[in-house]
Parts: C-alpha cells; structure tokens; sequence
C-alpha cells in the first residue's frame, strides 16, 4: 500500500472512529508552526487582555507549534462535541448559569472518549505517538478548529459552524500520524455586529479582539480576585459564565440539542429561585455540583459571585 493510500485509510478511520465516540465534526489541518499567529498572540498579551490568566503568557512556542508538545507531529485533528442544551433556568430572576456547565464536567466526559480514541486507533494501526486535549495544554484550539475546515472563528473569538452554530466543546489529537488535511471553511460573519453590541462588559473589541480581563466569563470563573466595581450593574445576572453572545449569533437558529446523558443538569438544578441560590450552603454545592466544571470557582467563588449581583442588583434599585 502507498504512502497516500495508508493517510486515506487512516484519516477515514480517525473520523469514523470519532463519529462513533460522539463527536458530530471532525477536522484536520497539518502540524506546523502557526506563524500567523504570533504576532496576534503577542499583541493581546501585551494589551494585558488576558487580565490574572498568567499562565497563558507561559509556553509562548509551544502554543504556537504542536510540534514541540508531540515529536514528530504530523497532523493536528479538531473534534467538535455538541453541548447545547436550550433547557432554561425555570425562575426568571435566579442568578444564570453558562450552558457548558449544566451537566458534568466536560473535561472528564471528553477526555474519555478522546482516550478511546487514540486506544482505538493504536489498536488498528500500530503503535502510534500521539497526545489529546481538552483546554488542558497550551494549544491554540480555534486557530486549529478553523485551519481544519470545522468551522471559522467569529468577532466574540468562537469557533462557528455553517451548520451547527457554536455551542461545542473543542478537542484535539496531536499525533505523528500522516492524515490528509481539510481546507479551511470561509468566514461567513460578514457585517454582521451582534455579538459586539449585545456583550453587557464590551468586552467584544473589533477584529476579533476579546478583552478577556472584562469577559463575564473571566469575571466569574477565572478571577480569583474581587470583582472589580467598575462591573457593577454590567453582569445581567450571570453567576457563572456567560452566553451572550451566543444566544444573539444568527448561526446557532442551526444549533440542536446534545444526546450526552452526562450533560443532562442535576433535576433540581435549573429550578432554584434566586432566594435559594442566596442561601446556598457547601453542602447542598457539593451535591448540585459533583462532577461539574462550577468546581473549578468553588463553593467560596460563587458565593462571591451571587453576592456581586445581589447587592448591585439591590443597589440599581434604590
């Protein structure tokens, strides 16, 4: 068999293979250094845009080519796994939760499957040099989910796809494997400014430029610090994360709902009334929030975060 002939039989494979784990796209894009990348990625560092997120200034290069992270790379594989879930929260003034954290911990799910993947593939190929991820490792996700014809990066900075919207999960597969690559998808955002001016922070800054440092989901997630002032009455009542500019982007009226029973909500959890998320003890967090990414602002975190919109909720009032 040639070499040609072996990539084909073994990029079919990985894309079956990944279909058969869930994964609703499959893209890939050859290994290289992201060369126009670099001076985008050095410009929003400089800007301070990634506010207390120091560890993204670490691993410079390595974000940039894959190659250093696995040798003798060839191919980068992106993996879309769908998590929309158009359930909503029954009380109409409790303090909101991101859709992404709804069920467990998306890191755990997919991370499994990205395993049975790669033991799948070693199984019917051979020993193989490979690595996954899921937002665990320095690897530039969108800029490799676009190269591979998934989707394209929109002005809030998500991946969308023509026809699935944006609510999706991004994965990857480094590995030394020889696959062929798709082609890029175009850009259909167009004129289009939703995003922008519905974001309640204007964090949304043009070409595709966030200012992470004022993004809800920075603000109640990734911040350890105080919220700072300057937010106060700008939330619109997000406790953890935020979905703005999703639930305004022309392209998720393509969006469907997941078929991941692990991303199913505890039942209790979108019926809390805001005097019940107020009143939340450590005790009942733990059960709501077993095996869910909200762990990662802890109990003490959100608690943080239902306080800042309480009390300048309470203070836009008066």
């Amino acid at each position: 068999m040639t070499t040609n002939r072996f990539a084909e039989t073994n990029t079919q494979l990985v894309k079956a293979e990944a279909h058969r784990l869930g994964f609703t796209h499959v893209g890939i894009a050859k290994a290289r250094r992201l060369t126009e990348e670099a001076d985008h990625l050095e410009a929003w560092l400089n800007a301070g845009f990634q506010g207390k997120m120091g560890y993204l200034e670490n691993y410079f290069e390595e974000r940039l080519d894959p190659r250093r992270l696995v040798e003798g790379a060839k191919s980068v594989v992106s993996l879309l796994y769908n998590y929309h879930n158009p359930q909503q929260q029954t009380q109409p003034d409790a303090p909101k939760l991101a859709q992404y954290a709804y069920g467990h911990d998306y890191h755990d799910v997919i991370k499994n499957k990205l395993r049975q993947l790669l033991q799948t593939l070693t199984q019917q190929i051979g020993p193989i040099n490979g690595r996954v991820f899921v937002d665990s490792a320095p690897v530039l996700e969108r800029a490799w989910a676009a190269l591979s014809g998934t989707g394209w990066v929109g002005k809030h900075g998500l991946l969308i796809n023509k026809q699935a919207g944006s609510y999706f999960f991004l994965a990857e597969l480094i590995t030394d494997l020889d696959l062929i690559a798709d082609a890029p998808v175009k850009n259909y955002c167009g004129t289009c400014t939703r995003c922008i001016d519905a974001c309640p922070t204007q964090a949304i800054l043009p070409n595709k430029v966030l200012n992470a440092s004022a993004c809800i989901s920075y603000l109640t997630i990734e911040l350890r610090d105080a919220i700072p002032a300057e937010f106060a009455g700008k939330m619109d009542n997000w406790m953890f994360g935020c979905d703005v500019c999703q639930m305004v982007c022309p392209w998720n009226r393509f969006a469907t709902p997941h078929n991941e029973p692990a991303f199913n909500p505890n039942p209790d959890l979108l019926q809390l009334t805001k005097q019940e998320w107020v009143e939340l003890t450590e005790t009942v967090f733990g059960q709501l929030f077993k095996k869910s990414a909200v762990k990662r602002t802890k109990f003490s975190g959100l608690k943080r975060n239902i306080a800042f919109l309480n009390t300048n909720n309470k203070a836009s009032k008066e």
